[in-house]
């Protein structure tokens, strides 16, 4: 418990985050995220908690996905300020649904793929 109540304690203490409230903290089920103390801690910053359905991996497989390609495509360590970084991330998200073709959606764009499902509907 300790790690991740620090871990908490450091991102409220960064200097670099300027907004806390609203922020949504997600997580598997794991002991330390269903912990009272956790679930406290997190409502006391005024943070969206969002947890993995409960034997359900799949969940996560979407949101991971992503975070694996940004971390490959993105040189994010460069990043020197928040805002930087954040709108790096916003550059990378606009690419990655208007421009990158994925094998998965029959080697279409998110957007693509989602006007194609809705004009077939």
């Amino acid at each position: 418990m300790s790690l991740v109540i620090n871990t908490i304690e450091k991102l409220k203490m960064n200097p670099n985050i300027t907004k806390l409230e609203e922020a949504m903290i997600h997580s598997d089920q794991g002991s330390q995220y269903t912990h009272p103390l956790y679930i406290e801690t997190i409502k006391k910053l005024k943070m969206v908690q969002s947890m993995s359905r409960k034997g359900n991996c799949l969940d996560n497989a979407p949101i991971e996905s992503f975070f694996g390609h940004l971390k490959d495509d993105v040189d994010y360590q460069s990043c020197k300020s928040f805002e930087k970084l954040h709108w790096l991330i916003g550059e990378y998200v606009k690419y990655y649904n208007y421009k990158r073709q994925q094998w998965n959606l029959k080697k279409m764009t998110p957007v693509e793929y989602r006007n194609h499902l809705l004009s077939s509907a």
